[in-house]
């Protein structure tokens, strides 16, 4: 069964710092694209970062450039995303998913079609 799996949210205060971890089960994630994109409550999912298979080509989000960083670990079958400078509209759920498809399309959200449960991320004082 193809799983994707995200940890590391939680509670933390506006310029704090929080890693997410993204790992698969089922599949070898280093042969595709992931992405991280985060829904908050009464807004649309939108992009966050994605990564291509090799982890050469990292992207963001105007939103998060300079703030979050993508990585992965192709050995241990896990993404990662670095968030610092957590501000307050950094709040939502975030979810990876893995572009299942070969090639590289991007953050483009209609690509990605296996999902993670998604963590939940809080900046507040």
């Amino acid at each position: 069964q193809l799983q994707l799996v995200e940890s590391g949210g939680g509670l933390v205060q506006p310029g704090g710092s929080l890693r997410l971890s993204c790992a698969a089960s089922g599949f070898t994630l280093g042969r595709y694209a992931i992405g991280w994109f985060r829904q908050a409550p009464g807004k649309e999912r939108e992009e966050v970062s994605c990564i291509n298979s090799s982890g050469g080509i990292p992207l963001y989000a105007d939103s998060v450039k300079g703030r979050f960083t993508i990585s992965r670990d192709n050995a241990k079958n896990r993404v990662y995303l670095q968030m610092n400078s957590l501000k307050p509209e950094d709040t939502a759920t975030y979810y990876c998913a893995a572009d299942m498809d070969p090639g590289f399309r991007a953050c483009v959200l209609s690509a990605y079609d296996q999902w993670g449960q998604g963590t939940q991320v809080t900046v507040s004082s």
